[in-house]
């Protein structure tokens, strides 16, 4: 241990921290990320708009603080894992003779808020302690489970808006081949429940107009749709999984025992529109694949986000160039896509611009 890179020694730290929804240890990583701040010399402060989800600020004043500031983002929540399913323990960061890390937040996202702090004090050693701007590390509590909490609140508030923030970098996404993956506007989440009532009865008998029949016609329709847009991707190279709609069937409930016909079944959705669609059209388009299924069939979202924001990417806007400016000097290849999943972008977008990377 004494051996390895700080940056290294920190990120396996980080990574042992129990952050897993729905049950995060919020205090201990807030402890652990006030201490790298004072290392560092970081202005810190937290606000909880929820009791005991802060959110973190780290800041380095900037010589000009007029000028709109850099927001570094990340978030400390990881999502569950299923223990038999792992080769390490998930929270023990092992390091294998290879050099490999093994953990639950490796990748999404603590791996980030970590490079954050360690650029920033591979600059500091090199004598590079201040920016023309104000650079604001934020590190988010829920985005995991939608980030309402969190991200949703803290961009509404007063405190947000005196970050003065022109410029946010967000997680992207981890790939194998040689374009590193630029997202300049994402997917909307349209989390949503089906149900479908019917005629209760004995499991002995053809009962009549059943919950199960409805439900039968919902699935059957939204999995074709689902089957048009994987065609669609798949016969269009130039397209990426961001620029289509996904549908997936995720739960299935109701029923009471064995030899009973239910009254009510219900059918959970995960959909993901890309800013392109027109969302009324869509949310039609679902209402009538329900009006078709039969009678007493209804939906209601759980979440259904609408954002259309896309960040420019075009030369002049500066800092679009800035960015690319620098992916040249480093002869790194970029992609610019659609992000196909949801972050806590889709909150910060609407009010600044944004890139996923």
């Amino acid at each position: 241990m004494s051996n390895e890179d700080i940056a290294v020694v920190n990120f396996r730290e980080y990574l042992r921290i129990r952050t897993e929804q729905p049950n995060p240890d919020y205090a201990k990583c807030k402890e652990f990320l006030y201490r790298l701040a004072d290392e560092l010399k970081f202005e810190k402060t937290s606000y909880e708009f929820v009791s005991g989800k802060p959110i973190i600020v780290m800041t380095i004043r900037g010589i000009n603080e007029t000028l709109p500031s850099l927001l570094l983002y990340s978030h400390t929540d990881v999502v569950p894992v299923v223990r038999d399913m792992w080769k390490f323990d998930p929270f023990a960061a092992v390091k294998d003779k290879d050099g490999k890390i093994y953990g639950r937040g490796t990748q999404d996202m603590k791996s980030v808020g970590i490079q954050y702090i360690e650029a920033l004090r591979r600059l500091q050693k090199i004598g590079k302690k201040n920016f023309l701007r104000s650079v604001h590390l934020v590190f988010a509590p829920d985005e995991e489970i939608g980030g309402k909490d969190g991200m949703q609140k803290f961009v509404d508030d007063e405190s947000f808006k005196k970050l003065n923030v022109g410029f946010v970098l967000d997680e992207g996404l981890a790939t194998e081949e040689e374009a590193c993956k630029v997202h300049y506007g994402e997917r909307s989440p349209w989390w949503m429940i089906v149900k479908c009532k019917g005629q209760p009865g004995h499991g002995s008998r053809f009962i009549e107009d059943t919950a199960a029949e409805k439900l039968q016609r919902v699935i059957n329709s939204f999995l074709a749709f689902r089957e048009e847009e994987k065609t669609k991707l798949q016969s269009d190279p130039k397209l990426k999984l961001g620029d289509v709609i996904t549908v997936n069937l995720t739960k299935v409930e109701g029923g009471t025992q064995v030899n009973v016909v239910p009254a009510e079944l219900s059918a959970w959705f995960d959909i993901r529109l890309p800013p392109t669609v027109n969302y009324d059209d869509f949310e039609e388009k679902v209402k009538k694949l329900c009006d078709d299924a039969g009678n007493d069939v209804t939906f209601s979202f759980i979440l259904q986000t609408r954002s259309s924001a896309i960040t420019p990417m075009t030369d002049d806007d500066p800092w679009w160039r800035a960015f690319e400016t620098v992916m040249k000097e480093e002869k790194c290849e970029i992609s610019k896509e659609i992000f196909p999943g949801s972050t806590d972008s889709r909150f910060l977008r609407e009010v600044c611009e944004f890139i996923t990377f």
